[in-house]
């Protein structure tokens, strides 16, 4: 059978099997909606078989479609694999790549790793989605983010979580703060400070309340916050201390800021990467995987 059509075709036939639109394949690949349409029918021309069942509701695969889709995306990754694997070329790739990521890796982690993929592959988009932990997971569990960093919660059965790493909570203060310089703190003395906190909605929150449960506040907090960023410019203001994911504070020698280990109880949390259980990821998005393994934030000591 003579070929009769292109990769542009099996992209666009990939697209719609994975957003399920023909709507959103088009802004996936970035055509209008008639010509992926296009691209469609010219594949079922060349095949000579029906690929899609569609009504004004849905699109579905037929079954030839079902049978065919395996060898397409199996041509297609071998196809980016091979391409990324030579420099010459991967520095012209085109491509997008979207991870869902909590803020408090987002600020001070996700930078550096993006900047290194950037090098590598300036012309793949990558898109962050920092959101709550909650939100990072159904952007994992729904097909919005390719894959996502959280840290260990309530995961959906689909949901695989791999931890890179253990990170403890400490008391973020400004350097001229009474706290600063001591060796560590106490969940006690902590909340005798005037402090900021995280809403009952936040990840972070959950989490500490359940480490925390014999531990009862003496005041309330000055100020409530939905993410740990925020929190920490309250404290770069002036307003008070506040409990905070290490990996989220900035460098040791942050002119401003600094850290203290808060003890009894230590409160760790666990940070990793969720995928959709089944799901193969894209040869870009395997590179971006790689590098947030490879990059993974190692806890600095509390000295440093």
């Amino acid at each position: 059978m003579a070929i009769n059509f292109d990769l542009n075709d099996l992209q666009a036939f990939r697209a719609v099997v994975e957003q399920g639109s023909f709507r959103k394949a088009a802004d996936a690949v970035r055509i209008s909606q008639p010509a992926l349409s296009r691209r469609i029918e010219k594949l079922e021309d060349a095949l000579g078989v029906r690929l899609f069942d569609r009504t004004t509701r849905k699109v579905s695969l037929t079954q030839a479609g079902r049978g065919f889709i395996p060898n397409v995306e199996r041509l297609l990754d071998d196809l980016d694999v091979a391409l990324l694997g030579i420099s010459e070329v991967a520095s012209t790739r085109l491509g997008h790549v979207t991870v869902a990521c909590v803020p408090s890796a987002a600020y001070y982690f996700m930078p550096r790793v993006i900047a290194h993929y950037h090098r590598q592959f300036p012309r793949i988009k990558v898109k962050v989605l920092d959101s709550s932990a909650h939100e990072v997971l159904s952007a994992v569990v729904n097909g919005e983010a390719d894959f996502g960093l959280s840290f260990m919660g309530t995961l959906e059965a689909e949901v695989d979580f791999e931890p890179l790493v253990q990170e403890s909570y400490v008391v973020a203060c400004r350097r001229d703060h009474p706290l600063a310089g001591r060796s560590s703190v106490t969940w006690d003395e902590f909340y005798q400070q005037d402090y900021i906190s995280l809403g009952k909605t936040s990840g972070n929150r959950f989490l500490l309340d359940q480490a925390l449960a014999r531990v009862v506040p003496q005041r309330q907090s000055i100020c409530e916050t939905l993410h740990v960023t925020t929190m920490i410019g309250l404290v770069e203001a002036g307003l008070g201390v506040a409990a905070v994911p290490l990996m989220a504070m900035p460098a040791a020698d942050h002119p401003i800021l600094t850290r203290v280990p808060l003890t009894e109880p230590q409160v760790m949390r666990s940070v990793g990467l969720i995928k959709r259980r089944g799901r193969t990821l894209t040869p870009a998005a395997l590179e971006l995987e790689r590098l947030v393994v490879e990059m993974k934030v190692v806890p600095p000591t509390l000295s440093d």
